[in-house]
């Protein structure tokens, strides 16, 4: 859209000159003959920069300034001066104006200071958008849920976001660790700071120093350059330590240090660092066993874990599947175009029946897939993955589950679901790192591969993460 600019001046060569300038630059133009006339067109009309004399019969162009800085603050004022008049001009920027011109004009000068004082005030309108979508984004009552638990953890977030305490935030891997970490830093006093996350389970233990605390040029092969440090970026603002519990020990020790007194050392450099974070940590590990087994500090944790934050599984809210797979649905519809109206009512139930060891994720990109292969306006039970259809959410079954009739029963394929099961629930458990995941079944990692070739579970897991 064409910037509206008005232009005042007792001059009429002057505004003369300066609309057929503008107009040529693009601009839609309005004239003003005083301050007077200023005023009363502005009541009529929306401006982004207003271009006035400094001296003018009825209203000078000082008390133009003060009227446009009370009650429109939002346009920009630029400040026409005669030579030798400047310290006037610069008593006008001390009072809101932008900047000033200086007759005699100077075409390209007068063309370059518009166009960076609109473009100043784009920047600025569009960085204020951005923040109010972030803080909207992450507010309260975006995160969905009505279910005790969810009330539970909204309270909590409410209490904790005005406090520069540091949080621990535990629970299984897809239950929105990350979503309550940014509710806390975005409705909080630092919500006009960097947020800045570090997934310490996806960077290799050689690079972890580097990515956390910086390092100096040529303080290791590759280091062609000074490099900031994540705790630099975030200084000021939030730093969120994801999956925390895969730090290994040698950074755990560096981490508190940085933590107890609040500087960096960069790797290869002598001199500390001073930096002001505010710390969220999450896991999906249990944190308590792992101290006990000396995999993780006891110190480092008791620092982390100054406010407990457990986010819920879906399997302990239930009652909130029916909300989330109609947020998620019309998320979808959205964004794939589509125009499904509903879920039928037993496409619902096998949904709340569904065990979720992938939690909301799991949930998210069920109803995704669903959406995206969904021919008709309801969302109906075959729509749905077959593993929800068929297991029904059930637990694993046990040989009391199970009868033996007259017609006898499909071993392999009852054994084949459990396995099924399990190869799903270990992926989820291992954060979607399918080596992980292989180990904690106790098979090897290309075993691994041929089962989920087998189920036709390639879409479950994280495989660039398995390269690690």
């Amino acid at each position: 859209m064409k910037a509206k600019i008005l232009v005042v001046d007792d001059e009429e060569s002057i505004r003369e000159f300066l609309e057929i300038m503008l107009r040529k630059e693009g601009y839609e133009i309005t004239l003003a003959e005083d301050g007077q006339k200023a005023k009363e067109l502005l009541q009529k009309k929306s401006f982004d920069m207003i271009i006035s004399d400094l001296q003018m019969p009825n209203m000078t162009g000082i008390e133009l300034l003060k009227y446009v800085r009370q009650d429109f603050p939002e346009v920009l004022f630029m400040m026409i001066t005669a030579f030798g008049t400047t310290e006037t001009a610069v008593e006008a920027m001390k009072m809101g104006a932008y900047d000033y011109l200086t007759k005699p004009f100077k075409i390209d000068e007068v063309r370059i200071n518009i166009s960076n004082a609109l473009r100043s005030k784009n920047l600025e309108f569009e960085n204020k958008s951005l923040k109010k979508e972030l803080g909207k984004e992450y507010s309260f009552q975006n995160i969905i849920g009505n279910s005790p638990a969810m009330h539970y953890v909204f309270d909590l977030i409410k209490r904790v976001s005005q406090a520069p305490t540091n949080i621990l935030v535990t629970g299984e891997s897809g239950t929105g660790k990350e979503v309550i970490a940014k509710a806390i830093h975005y409705n909080g006093p630092l919500k006009d700071r960097s947020f800045v996350t570090i997934n310490c389970g996806a960077i290799p233990e050689n690079l972890m120093e580097s990515e956390m605390f910086g390092h100096k040029k040529g303080s290791f092969t590759g280091a062609i350059a000074d490099k900031l440090g994540l705790f630099e970026v975030a200084d000021g603002g939030t730093l969120f330590l994801d999956e925390v519990g895969e730090l290994p020990l040698s950074i755990q020790v560096k981490l508190l240090r940085s933590l107890q007194e609040r500087v960096i050392r960069r790797v290869g450099a002598t001199d500390d660092i001073k930096v002001d974070v505010r710390i969220i940590a999450a896991t999906n590990r249990h944190l308590e066993d792992m101290v006990q087994k000396g995999t993780f500090r006891q110190d480092l944790y008791y620092r982390l874990n100054v406010i407990h934050i457990k986010t819920p599984s879906l399997r302990e809210r239930k009652e909130d599947i029916p909300i989330l797979a109609h947020h998620f649905l019309k998320k979808y519809n959205d964004k794939l175009h589509k125009n499904i109206s509903s879920i039928s009512t037993e496409a619902m139930e096998n949904l709340k029946k569904y065990d979720y060891p992938g939690n909301v994720r799991e949930l998210e990109n069920m109803i995704e897939r669903t959406v995206a292969l969904e021919g008709g306006a309801t969302v109906l039970p075959e729509s749905l993955p077959p593993l929800v259809n068929t297991s029904s959410g059930r637990k694993l079954a046990s040989s009391n589950d199970i009868e033996v009739t007259d017609d006898g029963v499909d071993l392999d394929k009852i054994i084949g679901q459990i396995e099924k099961e399990l190869i799903i629930k270990a992926i989820h458990q291992a954060n979607g790192i399918k080596k992980r995941a292989a180990k904690l079944l106790n098979i090897t990692f290309r075993s691994m591969r041929y089962r989920i070739e087998k189920y036709n579970l390639g879409t479950v897991g994280d495989d660039e993460l398995d390269e690690e």
